[in-house]
Parts: structure tokens; sequence; C-alpha cells
């Protein structure tokens, strides 16, 4: 089995936000760390070269697989801001009917214009997406 490519590092999350271009999204990055980290109270991390995240949770699939990954986080990519809401088959569809301006993956929810959006609604998705994946793997601060 290959290992887990994406893992903490100990680069800090100011320090990779102070390298993001556009500084239009460096400046998103920023409020979305001030953000997270209010919202979850836990230190930020980054996981791999361009993610911040919070907390982790360690997973065992029934084909065996195991891992462990971020709770919850973000990336400030050139395109679009990646937020990381955990576990992606949840249904938050009620929720992102008042976000705003967005595009949903497996578990990411894009985000073109942080400006565009609620961040009140946004940080409900964090708080109920945190709250949905404690329910299913338990959810470690660190």
């Amino acid at each position: 089995m290959a290992d887990q490519k994406t893992t903490p590092t100990d680069v800090a999350p100011q320090d990779f936000l102070a390298g993001v271009e556009p500084p239009r999204r460096r400046a998103q990055g920023e409020v979305l760390l001030q953000l997270f980290d209010r919202v979850t109270g836990w230190k930020a991390r980054m996981w791999g070269p361009s993610i911040i995240g919070y907390g982790r949770y360690d997973y065992t699939y029934a084909s065996g697989r195991t891992g462990s990954w971020l709770a919850t986080g973000f990336s400030p990519r050139k395109a679009a801001l990646s937020i990381y809401i955990m576990p992606g088959y949840q249904d938050y569809s009620e929720i992102l009917s008042r976000l705003g301006p967005h595009r949903l993956g497996k578990s990411c929810l894009y985000i073109t214009r942080l400006d565009a959006v609620d961040m009140t609604v946004l940080e409900e998705l964090i708080r109920t997406g945190l709250k949905d994946l404690a329910g299913i793997w338990p959810v470690h601060p660190q």
C-alpha cells in the first residue's frame, strides 16, 4: 500500500501565506486563517506544501486502508479557495444554498471570491462539518 503523500509539515502557515500569489488570494487566505483559528480554536498546521489544516482524524476503511487527514482546513489556490469540509459525503445542501457562489468537489468547497459569500454561513458550515466528522471518526485538535 502506498504511503500517504499529504502529511503535516513544520512550515508555519503564516510563512506559507506570505508567498501566496496573487496578492488578492493571499489576503483571502489570511482572512480564512483568522476565521478557522476562531471557529476551531485549534492551531493551524501545514499539510503538505499548500494546505492549511486544523485538527486531524485517523481512519480505517472497510478495505483495511488506514491513514490520518486534517479535520478541516483550506488552501488559497490560484484559481479558487479550496475549503476542506469533512467528510465530503454529508448533505450540506441547505447550508450551501445560503452560502453564495461556490462549486463542490468530493470533499472540497471551491470559492472564487470570498467577498461574495456569507461568512456567517461559512462559519456554520465549518462547525457542522466538524460535528458530523466527530460522529464518524474521533477528531483530535492536533
